[in-house]
């Protein structure tokens, strides 16, 4: 999940998000659902982003690991950040893996759509759909990111697959480790994979948007208010 930016790097990101949702062939807009407006443009139905969930992951193919072509010109970077919440580890990874739970910590995130959710062997699979609006000059620019999440109750972690316009993919694993004093260290490692004029870009905002978000987890979880 979903990428999902700092407020400084906000008005960068939604160029970019402006830039390609003018420049892409129509069908773009029908897998993507960038749009730019006064208002935002969260008006489908379940059952439209559901479809287009499954268009990204039909033309995307965005839960494969192999790394881009040399000559594709796609590029790929993975960092890795770690914070310690002072809660119990079970506590913590049922509350940070929830995504709903990051509806209000994320100061964009709006929505979040689960389009399918079920159990293979002893992990739980869900697709599911993060819907942002974010503010530039005047409008909002509505980003959704396609993704499919694999919890891991067992192993306490979790790993998610994502892909959004403008064709930025990520891989993400997200481990707990009991500490002692009953707190928890909970590390991102994160693979971000784009074109290769925006792959710093979305790496290092990426990565900090994660770092905010690790943060406002963290208060949440260890004031009681998840």
């Amino acid at each position: 999940m979903r990428k999902i930016l700092r407020v400084t790097a906000a008005p960068m990101f939604a160029a970019v998000l402006l830039l390609a949702a003018l420049s892409a062939p129509a069908h773009a807009d029908a897998t993507t659902g960038t749009t730019a407006g006064t208002t935002a443009d969260t008006t489908e139905s379940d059952a439209e982003i559901a479809q287009e969930w499954q268009t990204a992951w039909d033309t995307y193919h965005f839960s494969d690991p192999t790394p881009p072509a040399p000559d594709s010109g796609r590029s790929r970077i993975t960092n890795s950040i770690s914070i310690d919440i002072d809660a119990p580890m079970p506590l913590t990874f049922h509350k940070y893996s929830d995504f709903d739970n990051h509806l209000g910590k994320n100061p964009f995130l709006k929505r979040v759509v689960t389009h399918k959710q079920w159990r293979q062997g002893p992990a739980l699979y869900r697709n599911l759909t993060a819907i942002e609006e974010i503010p530039y000059e005047g409008m909002l620019v509505v980003s959704k990111t396609h993704a499919q999440q694999r919890l891991h109750a067992d192993g306490f972690y979790y790993e998610t697959d994502s892909w959004s316009e403008p064709n930025v993919v990520t891989h993400q694993k997200i481990t707990f480790e009991p500490l002692p004093g009953g707190k928890t260290r909970v590390t991102e490692n994160l693979t971000f994979e784009a074109d290769a004029p925006l792959i710093d870009f979305v790496a290092a905002n990426g990565t900090a948007s994660h770092q905010q978000l690790q943060a406002a987890l963290k208060q949440a979880i260890e004031s009681g208010d998840l």
